[in-house]
């Protein structure tokens, strides 16, 4: 059996420099530092300063963009927590954009708010320029130059719930576009409209029509990919996007793509189509109106076209050697 030996917590020192110099109540009394020495450092014309409550800045002179906001992120995640630890709160909102980099945003030194994310059940007041925002998820830390910040895309939902709040100008499309354009930050749309939905902000309009164009062009993206890759496998180019209707004039469905003579159909990434669960219901009923009708429908994925090319040329192939079964005669109306 081995046995681990703890290493002793960071001295004032270290734990300062590793903070920026922002320190709180609990964490200079684990070392030490008697309640009086702090209040005596703190008179005015002393070394140190009181950013917020129980926090505190160990230097003169007006504290920097990154010292303000890891005194709010000590602020909200402190309650006695050693060593800094800070997986009691998170930096969400336009404060954890401008550390993320984003050019649609002011830059940090501008951000006058800090908007900070707490379990539900912490109480905890805003102070001072923290706003505290309570979540029943889990938290979900990103490091951003060492401070703790939500995820890209639940930041982005904060931040335009702030902006609505604040009756600002929403740079929505912005903002939108550069989370999941930028390959340092790794945001997929899917993550974005999860988020959008869930805070409620897909039902403002300039938000759904900012999602619709980032699902059109991601659709648009596997699409082209997919008919390159029908090309490599020799396969016949099929109709994109054709209205399908029975004889009497029923709707039916609208494919992404249809191969009419084999009764053939593909959906790509069908969820990219909808934002809400309406229009998923809708999508889904085409989908099995084809089924029922014969058709053989192929669902392919972005996702997996781009790993794994090959194995969905194959599945491809095969399903149009196969063809669909009893195909009911419907009419194609190309669009």
């Amino acid at each position: 059996m081995s046995y681990r030996i703890p290493s002793p917590p960071p001295s004032l020192e270290e734990l300062a420099k590793r903070q920026q110099n922002v320190i709180t109540a609990s964490q200079l009394r684990a070392r030490g530092v008697p309640a009086r020495v702090v209040t005596g450092h703190c008179r005015r014309g002393g070394p140190w300063q009181r950013l917020l409550p129980r926090v505190y800045l160990l230097q003169s002179g007006e504290p920097t963009p990154e010292q303000r906001m890891w005194a709010a992120l000590l602020y909200a995640a402190q309650n006695g927590r050693e060593e800094g630890r800070r997986e009691g709160a998170v930096i969400t909102g336009t404060a954890a954009l401008a550390l993320y980099g984003f050019a649609a945003v002011p830059r940090l030194p501008a951000v006058t708010g800090v908007d900070v994310l707490v379990p539900r059940q912490r109480r905890l007041k805003d102070a001072g320029e923290v706003r505290i925002r309570r979540t029943e998820r889990e938290l979900v830390a990103s490091s951003v130059h060492g401070l703790a910040c939500a995820p890209v895309a639940r930041a982005v939902a904060d931040a335009l719930r702030e902006w609505t709040a604040e009756g600002a100008a929403l740079p929505v499309r912005a903002v939108l576009r550069e989370a999941v354009e930028r390959p340092d930050i790794r945001c997929t749309v899917r993550e974005l409209v999860a988020e959008l939905t869930e805070s409620g902000l897909a039902a403002d309009l300039r938000v759904r029509a900012a999602l619709d164009e980032l699902l059109a062009a991601e659709r648009d993206a596997v699409l082209e990919r997919l008919g390159a890759l029908l090309d490599e496998w020799l396969l016949p180019v099929p109709l994109t996007g054709p209205e399908l209707r029975m004889r009497g004039g029923t709707y039916i469905a609208v494919p992404d793509l249809y191969w009419p003579t084999v009764g053939v159909a593909v959906e790509v990434d069908s969820e990219l189509r909808c934002v809400s669960e309406g229009e998923a219901a809708w999508v889904r009923g085409g989908q099995h109106r084809m089924e029922y009708l014969g058709v053989r429908l192929v669902h392919v994925g972005g996702v997996r076209l781009a790993a794994e090319p090959e194995a969905v040329g194959a599945e491809l192939r095969e399903a149009f050697r196969l063809g669909g079964t009893d195909v009911v005669e419907l009419l194609v109306t190309e669009r």
